[in-house]
């Protein structure tokens, strides 16, 4: 038995896409890992985390087709599918977002949202110095740092599931999947 390899190619990600990814990426590792909480630049920096977010929110109703929510939008359907697909051993090719990275770019992008809410709160006069919020802002950005590890290992996973360089395509903005199709 011999295989053969077809190599299909689709360009997938936009350039806002990929500039909002690793400029968030970029924010929310320099918020977490170096800047001290409560500095200045740390609140900066989480105002041009939430305002990335608030353009990408945009985009996913006006932008490039695979930018779009509606493309990927992951429906109770859509995940039970594609979480069936991923235990039996299937691909499950899908253009843009699959329906669990979906849901985890929705939680994500949530999250940022809410640090920012919950950090802009934090320099309001009926807000100050309150430890609930404190702690709530500093779970909100454990949690973030926890499932962004996730997405990035998931992101690895499915690569080599779905014969996809995942992270190579949201620096080119195109996904290349490898084909393997066994041969008699």
């Amino acid at each position: 038995m011999t295989r053969s390899e077809s190599n299909t190619s689709i360009r997938v990600w936009d350039r806002f896409v990929r500039l909002f990814h690793w400029s968030l990426v970029l924010c929310v590792i320099t918020n977490y890992f170096v800047i001290d909480d409560g500095e200045t630049l740390h609140q900066w920096i989480g105002y041009l985390a939430s305002a990335l977010v608030l353009a990408r929110i945009v985009w996913g109703f006006i932008g490039t087709r695979y930018a779009r929510f509606s493309d990927f939008f992951p429906t109770p359907t859509r995940l039970r599918q594609h979480i069936s697909h991923v235990i039996s051993g299937q691909p499950d090719p899908h253009p843009g977002h699959n329906p669990m990275g979906a849901l985890m770019m929705l939680t994500l992008i949530a999250l940022v949202l809410a640090l920012g809410l919950s950090g802009f709160m934090q320099t309001l006069d009926a807000f100050w110095g309150e430890e609930w919020l404190q702690e709530l802002h500093e779970a909100f950005g454990s949690i973030l740092i926890g499932l962004a590890v996730l997405h990035a290992a998931a992101a690895i996973i499915m690569s080599r599931i779905d014969g996809t360089n995942l992270i190579g395509a949201m620096i080119s903005g195109v996904k290349t999947r490898t084909g393997k199709a066994a041969r008699s």
